[in-house]
């Protein structure tokens, strides 16, 4: 599985990574360890999957994760995860 995670800022790319996890675990705890992976690298607070997060990413595979999302205010509009490949 490769997830790509995007930084934005005023429509502005501001940061990207792709994550690989190649292991045999479930695809809700690969997207739970690489999503706490690329908040380890951007140094962010983990965010909170809301419902509204959580139902446009079972409907797209990709989800934005705005400033409600998080506890921390951040310095950046929005945090996208996209599930690239299965």
């Amino acid at each position: 599985m490769r997830i790509w995670f995007k930084l934005f800022k005023d429509n502005h790319l501001l940061k990207d990574t792709v994550i690989t996890d190649d292991s045999d675990d479930t695809r809700t705890h690969k997207i739970f360890r690489a999503l706490e992976e690329v908040c380890y690298e951007f140094d962010l607070s983990k965010p909170l999957w809301l419902d509204s997060t959580i139902s446009e990413f079972k409907r797209h595979s990709k989800a934005r994760f705005y400033q409600d999302n998080f506890v921390d205010d951040i310095d950046f509009d929005f945090l996208e995860i996209h599930v690239i490949e299965e």
